[in-house]
């Protein structure tokens, strides 16, 4: 399975940019798929996730009402719409899949996926 992310890249703080992940190599018909990021010197944290069973969704509280994730219809791809950006969401930001079996309470676990893309960086200038 490969997970390919794209749309990172430089804005202001206020701007908006669109994240996207395609995975190939199989099918995600009952999992799950999700963005983590890493800001330079600090740990890996959880962002939004998407479950494709009823597509219910979590979001990190710093980005609700902000960031929106999306599946996109018929294909294991899932888009972040990323907006009002702050300098404090500057990262790399991490896709990641789970293809079956992702429970609600885990969709926040890093631990809960099985694959991981190479991530894309999101700079948000002040």
């Amino acid at each position: 399975v490969q997970l390919q992310a794209s749309g990172g890249g430089l804005v202001q703080a206020g701007g908006s940019l669109r994240l996207s992940c395609a995975a190939s190599g199989r099918t995600f018909s009952n999992g799950a798929m999700g963005w983590f990021r890493q800001a330079p010197g600090k740990a890996r944290e959880f962002v939004a996730a998407i479950r494709w069973s009823g597509g219910a969704t979590a979001y990190e509280d710093s980005v609700k009402g902000r960031f929106t994730i999306s599946r996109e219809n018929g294909k294991d791809s899932v888009h972040l719409q990323m907006s009002f950006l702050k300098p404090e969401d500057t990262a790399v930001y991490y896709c990641a899949a789970k293809s079956r079996g992702m429970i609600i309470s885990a969709m926040r676990n890093a631990a809960a996926y099985d694959y991981w893309g190479q991530g894309t960086l999101v700079t948000v200038s002040s």
